[in-house]
């Protein structure tokens, strides 16, 4: 009996993500310019003829990849703005980003390393340039949400939440033994999201 369209897709789903997960575990423990096409597919344990089927080379995979991220970020900035209060929504990025990091650290780190590449290295530049664009797009949206929230200074409150945000994002990577990932959620929270006519 053949296939259906949806799974069809399912399967070429499952295995762009199985190449997605391989590449990003070699780009993480060598860098993207000393793996190659050959090392994703072995990583991947498929053919490099199949890796072909989905992706035309190393950078066009790094593309998809970087798309993905962008969008999974859109996602959570767009479920935050439909929730009904400023407080619910960033309580909803809070736990957005933390739960991502916990649940995936090498994400995390694999695009904290991109986003920092150098300005020279012609490949990676665009791809860290679409990566802070976003992160500016979004920043400006999560600006909104405090101004909503009615505190003095919102691009400044929105300063502060982001940095105690990321920072806590990368001690979970550097220190992923034991940290208090709801106690955290729950200080940011208390310092940084509630209203202040409402303390």
């Amino acid at each position: 009996m053949p296939r259906t369209p949806a799974e069809n897709e399912r399967i070429r789903q499952a295995a762009k993500d199985k190449i997605h997960n391989a590449a990003m575990t070699l780009f993480i423990k060598k860098g993207y310019h000393a793996t190659s096409i050959d090392d994703v597919a072995k990583q991947a344990q498929i053919s490099k003829g199949l890796l072909y089927n989905y992706y035309k080379g190393k950078e066009e995979l790094l593309a998809a990849m970087v798309q993905v991220r962008i969008e999974e970020v859109k996602e959570v900035m767009e479920a935050a703005t439909q929730l009904a209060t400023p407080h619910e929504q960033l309580r909803h990025i809070v736990d957005g980003a933390l739960d991502n990091v916990y649940q995936r650290p090498d994400v995390y780190r694999f695009y904290l390393n991109l986003q920092t590449q150098p300005e020279d290295d012609r490949v990676l530049a665009s791809y860290r340039e679409q990566l802070n664009e976003e992160s500016r797009r979004q920043f400006e949206v999560q600006c909104q949400i405090f101004k909503q929230l009615g505190v003095k200074q919102p691009r400044l409150r929105s300063l502060y939440f982001s940095s105690a945000l990321q920072g806590a994002m990368l001690m979970m990577t550097t220190y992923p033994e034991g940290f208090p990932v709801e106690e955290m959620k729950e200080q940011i929270v208390r310092e940084y999201c509630n209203d202040p006519t409402n303390p």
